[in-house]
């Protein structure tokens, strides 16, 4: 079985957070001075730090409690949204499929040719207003790609639209080097 949020959590923050884990009391005694390390009062600073450590680490495991009480409560949240997901694309099928049943059944069963012909040469006046659409801007893209083209050839072959680019460049980094040499 994978490890829970909860025992990874746990593992990671609460074990190796406990004193004794990160530094012996024989470890603390060394980090005083060699007259002061025989003092009973070193042995009492190290019981206190430990027992803020303890409620310190006592507070994670708090938290890591209700993070994985919250953690299974939006498992249950995502769960319902997905079930109430699935039930509303049933409803949506089922509302197409009686709309489809509608559209299914002919409404006009015979057409002659002066009923159906106004609405064909609607339709062939639609499309060939959106193929005039489609062929402007299939020419404004080519001739955007031939400018990009250009300029990109342009850039290659070291010829500039701004012939003065390479002096301004340099007079910049110039500015820049006596701002940075004057900060400092």
């Amino acid at each position: 079985m994978a490890p829970t949020e909860q025992t990874i959590l746990s593992n990671y923050l609460l074990a190796p957070a406990q004193l004794p884990a990160i530094i012996s009391l024989q470890e603390f005694v060394a980090l005083f001075p060699r007259k002061l390390q025989s003092s009973p009062k070193i042995r009492s600073l190290y019981r206190d730090l430990q027992s803020q450590r303890n409620a310190v680490v006592d507070d994670v495991a708090a938290e890591i409690e209700q993070e994985a009480k919250h953690g299974k409560a939006m498992r249950r949240a995502v769960v319902r949204s997905k079930r109430e997901a699935e039930v509303q694309e049933q409803d949506d099928e089922i509302e197409i499929e009686r709309m489809l049943g509608n559209w299914s059944e002919p409404q006009n069963p015979k057409h002659s040719l002066s009923s159906i012909l106004p609405d064909m040469e609607g339709a062939i006046s639609a499309l060939e207003a959106e193929l005039q659409l489609l062929e402007e801007e299939e020419a404004s893209l080519l001739a955007s790609v031939r400018q990009t083209v250009g300029a990109m050839s342009d850039l290659r072959y070291g010829r500039l639209a701004n012939s003065q680019l390479r002096e301004q460049v340099l007079d910049g980094l110039g500015n820049l080097e006596e701002i940075c040499k004057g900060q400092n």
